[in-house]
């Protein structure tokens, strides 16, 4: 992994869909923007903030998510998430994670994710096969 320090930034945004609400989540009975949808964008966002200092193999994997869903979203609205980095604790990264939509913010709080080689790690989760 190159050189990294704390105080970079990662985004990523998505329009709701239909695919994204927590109706067709299974997260809930509601046609509103799903919690588990709001979670996969924090979590690319947090991806995004960090993949230019990755290398060859690297890759990193979620280990924790601690997050508030505050405001509900209707489909069709733009969704944008922001991940910061905030700590660096040899293979793990902590990330403060903001979602908002055109109206405010809908969701935030903190993500770990930490650094693995995909080769080895893919193989150790299939050895769970045998």
């Amino acid at each position: 992994m190159k050189d990294i320090k704390t105080g970079i930034s990662g985004f990523a945004d998505l329009k709701v869909t239909d695919k994204d609400l927590a109706v067709n989540v299974g997260s809930g009975s509601l046609e509103v923007f799903a919690t588990p949808s709001m979670i996969m964008l924090m979590e690319k966002a947090a991806c995004s903030c960090l993949a230019e200092y990755l290398e060859a193999d690297e890759t990193t994997v979620g280990t924790e998510m601690n997050v508030k869903h505050i405001s509900a979203t209707p489909c069709g609205m733009d969704i944008k998430a922001e991940a910061v980095l905030t700590e660096v604790n040899g293979r793990e990264f902590t990330f403060t994670v903001k979602a908002s939509d055109n109206a405010g913010t809908i969701g935030e709080g903190v993500h770990k994710r930490f650094l693995v080689y995909g080769e080895k790690f893919t193989a150790k989760a299939k050895s769970k096969l045998n």
